[in-house]
């Protein structure tokens, strides 16, 4: 067995309504002073209103930071660590998705250590300790909760990661009840981007290990299972929270057997065409689960129970990870989500500069079971332009 570290998120609380004891919460973090950091859209839809009922009751005094926007640039972290500062704030609440979460990592980083953002982008850069951290999601997706990774628009096109194990938070708080109102089109998409952060886990070539191989498995059961009811019966609290869990234990294990060419593939289509994350995940996975199957068959094999009882297993390893992708693939399209890139309005003449921005995501690229070349990005770019047939 190889060795490995495996870190997470010090204390996860997953239950229905625990929203309500977040001023209880924070005290046990000696936290007096809380920041919620947020975006417009999460105030705009009341999403915030059980946060603020709860501080309400228990006479609690927060403040709000509601301009996270997706893919967060540079300024926005800044703004959000001067207004900390400019509080007092003790202490950072991350509510939302995983731009707010990653927002409010390096928050509480950067306004107790007083370190430079431009200097920590990369691996452990980071010198200095941060406040007290409490991520809240409430979309089932990213994972952002128990990762040690921020994300960064840094230009037009282009974005950095700060990775560093101070950033996994003090507490993450699951409670669906804070994602009854998520329009069916952003559950589908970011359940898709936890499932794949799951399998790209499970396949991770440098980092995989049996804590993240289980967690990843026992991810893709709740994902699989509960992302039908969850998209088109949004009110189902149960199938909710199953996958906030999903997403949670997916996230955990991404963060210890990295992410491959599938995040590769998808970051340069939100930086050139702004597709949300999970759906530019969707758009590319199945192509590069095709171009991988060569690799890694074997594992997508071992997936297969925990995504479809229905699977044939008494076949080749080749044939039941086919299955498999040919399973995922309908699954997309029983979702109702774009199954091409044409669809986004993206054109093959298009596709020179996106193979270029992705051999550009080495740290992504490297963890790839198989090994891309530029040639193998722009064949991959090529048939998601097709889409799903």
């Amino acid at each position: 067995m190889k060795p490995f570290i495996f870190s997470t998120t010090k204390s996860i609380i997953s239950e229905i309504g625990a929203i309500k004891r977040i001023a209880d919460i924070c005290s046990t973090l000696d936290i007096s002073k809380p920041l919620i950091i947020t975006d417009q859209g999460i105030v705009d839809i009341g999403l915030i209103q059980p946060l603020d009922a709860a501080f309400k009751k228990a006479g609690k005094e927060y403040f709000c930071f509601d301009q996270v926007v997706a893919d967060p640039p540079e300024h926005i972290v800044l703004s959000a660590v001067a207004y900390a500062k400019k509080i007092q704030a003790d202490g950072i609440i991350g509510f939302g998705g995983g731009s707010s979460l990653d927002t409010a990592k390096l928050v509480a980083l950067l306004a107790k250590s007083d370190e430079k953002l431009s200097n920590i982008y990369g691996v452990d850069a980071i010198r200095g300790q941060r406040f007290p951290l409490i991520l809240i999601p409430t979309t089932a997706g990213t994972g952002s909760e128990v990762t040690p990774i921020a994300i960064v628009t840094t230009g037009d096109t282009t974005k950095a990661g700060v990775v560093s194990a101070t950033l996994l938070p003090d507490i993450a708080l699951l409670d669906a009840s804070l994602t009854l109102g998520l329009p069916s089109h952003v559950t589908a998409a970011t359940g898709i981007d936890a499932m794949v952060h799951a399998i790209e886990a499970y396949t991770s070539a440098i980092k995989k290990n049996p804590y993240s191989d289980l967690l990843a498995k026992q991810a893709l059961t709740l994902l699989s299972s509960n992302i039908l009811e969850a998209t088109f019966n949004g009110s189902n609290v149960e199938a909710r929270q199953a996958m906030l869990l999903g997403a949670c234990l997916a996230g955990q294990a991404f963060a210890n057997a990295p992410v491959a060419a599938v995040h590769a593939l998808a970051y340069p289509l939100g930086g050139h065409f702004h597709i949300p994350h999970g759906l530019s995940n969707a758009l590319v996975l199945i192509q590069v689960m095709n171009f991988n199957l060569s690799h890694c068959a074997d594992l997508y094999a071992e997936l297969a129970p925990s995504i479809s009882e229905t699977i044939d297993l008494d076949v080749s390893n080749k044939q039941i990870a086919q299955t498999l992708i040919d399973f995922i693939a309908g699954l997309i399209k029983q979702l109702k989500l774009p199954v091409s890139l044409a669809e986004m309005g993206i054109s093959e003449s298009d596709i020179n500069t996106l193979s270029n921005d992705a051999m550009m995501q080495t740290r992504l690229l490297v963890n790839n079971p198989k090994s891309v070349t530029l040639d193998d990005v722009k064949h991959i770019y090529r048939q998601a332009h097709q889409g799903i047939v």
